[in-house]
């Protein structure tokens, strides 16, 4: 079987995700650039919810947006709780948490360069 060429860049998916969590309100959005870092994807996208509600709703609409626009499936770990949701497309990788969550985990300072204050 031929391989199957991607329809899309990872920049495209990335301004995707952006607007998305931009329309549904997400708060001290980060991206992250992971060219040259790591294989586990191109981009890594940080955002908070206010509550595991909207933690979990926000999830829930990337990833329909994501399936119809892209025909993509995401990986989805923790959308049941919306403490912390993980959204793994390939080329991004989503990070959606309650505040007090992030705070613990502060998962952005494992791939800022040491002296980067998050965007």
């Amino acid at each position: 079987m031929a391989a199957s060429v991607q329809p899309y860049t990872s920049e495209e998916l990335l301004a995707r995700i952006l607007t998305s969590l931009d329309d549904d309100k997400a708060e001290d959005v980060t991206q992250i650039d992971l060219r040259g870092k790591t294989s586990i994807g191109d981009y890594m996208v940080v955002a908070s919810g206010r509550s595991t509600r909207q933690v979990a709703a926000m999830a829930e609409k990337l990833i329909e947006k994501l399936k119809h626009e892209f025909g993509i499936i995401s990986k989805v770990e923790g959308k049941d709780a919306g403490d912390w949701v993980l959204i793994d497309t390939g080329d991004v990788i989503v990070h959606l948490f309650r505040p007090e969550v992030r705070e613990f985990y502060q998962i952005e300072k494992m791939w800022l360069p040491a002296g980067t204050a998050a965007s």
